[in-house]
């Protein structure tokens, strides 16, 4: 049986999914391997496919959207991942921010952060659709003064939940994991 490889555009994205996926898939094998930035995520691609040698690994690419043209981004990875001869590697853009996942689930916000007061934004018309949201990292750093990417990363995989969040880039995500999760069943 093969393992599941998220190719990362930066550590934070690990720190996330290193909490999350165990809560959510307990069952699957993961590993994480995180890039310094979209750059060096996209010129990795292909060699990276090339050179891996346990067949049986399915891979899933994931990078920030950060205010780009969406569609565009996932069809030039998915052209970089055809080139190395790993079609079957799936690619999911957050939108905008892996920050519109954490304001997707305003009680996992609350909860990771220790802050009732953050329950509000639920009802915030700004919020009620995160994906839309130009910059959720500034909105978060307002919300939540101390908040900082990689310890906010650990804090939210304790706490996000599928059922509660308002994210679409999170819940294509997810489903995601569980098809390729279920292709190496």
């Amino acid at each position: 049986m093969g393992r599941l490889i998220f190719l990362l555009e930066e550590q934070c994205m690990q720190a996330l999914l290193e909490g999350l996926l165990p809560r959510l898939f307990p069952d699957l094998s993961f590993l994480c391997v995180p890039h310094s930035g979209k750059t060096d995520l996209e010129r990795s691609i292909r060699n990276t496919l090339q050179n891996w040698r346990f067949p049986n690994d399915r891979f899933m690419v994931v990078r920030d959207n950060d205010g780009a043209d969406c569609i565009a981004i996932k069809e030039r990875l998915l052209q970089r991942c055809r080139t190395s001869s790993r079609a079957d590697t799936m690619v999911r853009v957050v939108c905008q921010e892996l920050e519109s996942w954490y304001l997707g689930d305003p009680e996992a916000l609350a909860q990771a952060f220790g802050d009732d007061k953050l329950l509000r934004i639920k009802n915030r018309s700004r919020f009620r659709d995160p994906d839309r949201r130009p910059k959720p990292s500034k909105d978060l750093e307002g919300l939540v003064p101390q908040y900082r990417k990689t310890d906010g990363a650990r804090k939210m995989a304790m706490y996000l939940t599928r059922e509660r969040n308002r994210s679409h880039s999170f819940s294509a995500f997810l489903e995601g994991v569980e098809r390729l999760q279920e292709e190496l069943c």
